[in-house]
């Protein structure tokens, strides 16, 4: 019987050679010290400058801010379990709609905090992620059958909450509105600013986790099973159990996005929280900014969110003489795939990973020119003191 997570057929690491390579490298990783506080400082810089941005814009790009906020946390969330895990999903919405809806149960049926639905939502979210997860894996669903299998899984959790009575079918969810301003009550007056500040502490965490989780052992050997699967689980790394660890904290990290997007715009409904749209805004958010990178999925969603609304705004008011775009839903999805495409064909490891590349090809082209200059200096002083 094979053990869950070993990979059947699998050489041992005595007759491995060269495959194995990549799993014992990541084995002698993990051994070492491999935290870099640098990651945190640079991330507390860039909160402490992001922290600013309602003292310098206007209340209308400070919506477009919020919305910033929200696709950089689904971007963080898939990011995880595709760029670090290798396991590419086309359906986030489950765990976006299950953060969503948690937190909206919550809140207007309990009448609980929403910090509250929002930690619901989280364990929710990550114990369906896990148990859709581990049935696909331990049966061998890796690939497209994986995605596939994902995409089933959002579009099952629509069907199922539009059917349901106690989650209002597909009228959803209004949050009341109370009053006077609460950050128990994660509330305040329409355009405060509060609610971009909080989004970003939420970012922040999330950003946190996953540095924490990258630099970890387990973040470690979890990217050795995406480079090489087989070689990591011959060198005796649980490939199932790591790369479900990857699927729990993505899956919680995307159900932030969900409760934070429903104390923000204040209702949801099926198609919102679990309509391929939202899947579509997590992925090309992390592909655009870089997938496998820290600062990707905020890169991209830098780049994406506004794009986002300067589309939908273009589709809804066109020129006259494109008048006959307006209405024609589905444009924005078609905008969205030729962006792709170019981003890809153009920076295949998206902006943060063709820059990272670009450094280290410098830094690999100077370290060869200080070697060959090294050798020049060395044959030099050798043929001068040959002379003298």
């Amino acid at each position: 019987m094979t053990a869950p997570g070993a990979v059947q057929g699998a050489p041992g690491p005595a007759s491995f050679g060269l495959a194995g390579a990549a799993g014992r490298e990541a084995i002698a990783r993990s051994g070492r010290r491999t935290w870099r506080f640098g990651d945190f400082a640079v991330l507390a810089a860039f909160l402490v400058v992001a922290a600013a941005a309602p003292f310098v814009v206007s209340g209308s790009q400070l919506a477009v801010a919020n919305r910033i906020l929200i696709f950089a946390i689904m971007g963080v969330g898939w990011n995880v379990m595709a760029g670090f895990g290798g396991m590419f999903s086309f359906g986030h919405a489950a765990y976006f709609g299950v953060g969503a809806y948690s937190t909206a149960y919550c809140v207007v049926v309990l009448g609980l905090a929403p910090w509250l639905g929002m930690a619901l939502g989280m364990a929710l979210a990550a114990l369906f992620g896990v148990g859709m997860s581990y049935l696909a894996l331990r049966y061998r669903l890796t690939g497209a059958y994986y995605t596939m299998s994902t995409f089933a899984f959002a579009e099952a959790l629509r069907l199922f909450t539009q059917g349901s009575e106690p989650l209002r079918r597909t009228v959803g969810f209004a949050v009341p509105v109370r009053q006077g301003s609460s950050l128990a009550h994660f509330q305040f007056p329409a355009g405060s600013p509060w609610y971009y500040w909080v989004g970003l502490g939420l970012l922040g965490l999330c950003l946190a986790a996953t540095i924490t989780f990258v630099r970890s052992r387990a973040g470690r050997f979890t990217q050795a099973a995406r480079d090489d699967e087989l070689a990591a689980a011959a060198c005796g790394i649980n490939v199932l159990r790591h790369k479900l660890w990857a699927v729990a904290l993505s899956a919680a990290v995307t159900s932030v996005a969900g409760g934070y997007y429903l104390q923000y715009y204040m209702f949801i409904d099926p198609q919102i929280a679990f309509g391929a749209q939202v899947s579509n805004d997590a992925i090309i958010t992390a592909v655009v900014g870089g997938t496998g990178t820290i600062w990707g999925p905020v890169i991209g969603a830098i780049v994406m969110a506004p794009l986002s609304d300067l589309v939908a705004g273009f589709l809804r008011h066109p020129p006259e003489s494109l008048a006959w775009l307006a209405g024609h839903g589905g444009l924005d999805i078609i905008v969205y795939a030729v962006i792709l495409i170019l981003v890809v064909m153009a920076l295949p490891k998206g902006i943060a990973g063709s820059w990272k590349a670009c450094r280290e090809r410098r830094s690999g082209n100077g370290a060869r020119m200080g070697g060959r200059l090294a050798t020049r200096l060395l044959s030099a002083l050798g043929r001068r003191n040959g002379d003298s």
